[in-house]
């Protein structure tokens, strides 16, 4: 068998070249299985559809380690040698990584086995509706006691380990207008309720919620990612859709914003004459990482990186991650883990352009399998 870092490697660029989106992750899947098989980890298939759990261990405290498998639908423009087979689909987000990453950690834990029992949750579907919720729903939690989990992060230096204390991500919330005016012609526009111009108004009211009605000093996002409206250039168009995003870290400023939305709706659809609905999906929740993991985490990530290599970043990130349903049913932590590539510097997650420094790999499967040891050590502790 290849040594640790080259086995990883191929893994991440197998997985790389057939990126899979959410529940479709079969090839993946079948990888994972293959590799699971060859280190001699006992596993399930199909769970919440393409998932896979292994099992290490049959008793004691229990540990897990979760990694996330699925691409994202973005057209790959790396060049890498082992650049996106599936036309329209790239691993942009560094999932391939974290599959590799965790079945590193396997590896180490199966070669050297701790006194408990470890369970490696590979998840589909974190970047669509989320998969975490129907692994749940399928009793994959029962039972554990702990979990890790981590993301591959382009904005510090391979070998780096971060970790952020309490709130790590926020919620996601989405939301779309519907605007609903009355066409007519370009030229008429007395006649007409032009629902792009309403739209476009809207647009720049809501930023005004975070710039005049949040506090400040709690953050808070609202991004309009889509404006849809009209059909010709002389016809004054009827429909208009925005679909946005909230970002908020708190429940009180989240129900401030909706708030906030619904009656700025409200008050332009009676100022205008127009018909206006305001949809809000809730997304993932804020991934709060646990005092006492986090403290396994910090020890694990200075046993294995050094202390001078781990971060303790104080502020959370506005992004969101389907990790934050795993912390709502069992304690945890979320690390970061360096992997800056020299050249792609200016390329960021979800980027066309893309790629990591692969030594992240190693260190980071080194550290999921050392914060295991150490919780399993302090769970028995406690149960002694």
């Amino acid at each position: 068998m290849l040594n640790l870092i080259d086995w990883m490697r191929e893994i991440r660029r197998e997985i790389h070249s057939h990126p899979e989106l959410g529940f479709n992750e079969h090839k993946t899947a079948a990888l994972i299985t293959q590799r699971l098989t060859e280190i001699g980890i006992e596993f399930r298939t199909g769970v919440a559809q393409t998932g896979i759990v292994g099992t290490l261990g049959s008793h004691g405290p229990t540990v897990a380690l979760r990694a996330d498998m699925d691409a994202l639908p973005v057209t790959e423009c790396t060049g890498l040698p082992f650049s996106s087979q599936n036309a329209g689909v790239m691993h942009a987000c560094g999932h391939d990584g974290h599959v590799a990453i965790v079945l590193g950690a396997a590896r180490l834990l199966k070669e050297n086995p701790p006194d408990g029992r470890v369970v490696f949750i590979f998840q589909p579907n974190e970047e669509g509706s989320g998969g975490a919720k129907p692994m749940i729903a399928e009793g994959v939690v029962d039972g554990i006691d702990a979990i890790f989990a981590g993301h591959i992060d382009p904005r510090f230096d391979a070998g780096k380990i971060v970790l952020t204390p309490g709130v790590n991500n926020a919620y996601t919330d989405g939301f779309d207008v519907e605007i609903t005016g009355r066409g007519g012609h370009a030229a008429r526009p007395q006649e007409a309720i032009d629902a792009v111009i309403l739209g476009c108004s809207m647009v720049m009211q809501i930023q005004t919620i975070i710039s005049r009605a949040v506090d400040p000093l709690t953050p808070a996002v609202v991004t309009i990612g889509q404006i849809k409206g009209g059909t010709v250039n002389n016809v004054i168009a009827e429909q208009c859709l925005l679909r946005g995003t909230i970002r908020t870290l708190d429940e009180g400023t989240r129900l401030l914003i909706f708030d906030r939305i619904k009656t700025l709706a409200s008050s332009y659809a009676t100022m205008h004459g127009a018909k206006i609905d305001v949809i809000f999906h809730d997304g993932y929740p804020p991934l709060i990482n646990h005092p006492q993991l986090f403290e396994t985490a910090r020890e694990a990530a200075e046993a294995v990186a050094g202390v001078d290599n781990v971060v303790i970043y104080p502020t959370p990130s506005m992004g969101g991650e389907d990790f934050a349903f795993f912390l709502q049913k069992i304690p945890g932590c979320f690390a970061r883990f360096g992997a800056r590539k020299s050249g792609h510097e200016q390329f960021p997650l979800h980027n066309a352009h893309f790629d990591f420094d692969e030594a992240a790999l190693k260190t980071a499967a080194e550290y999921m399998a050392h914060a295991v040891r150490l919780e399993m050590k302090r769970l028995a502790a406690r149960a002694g």
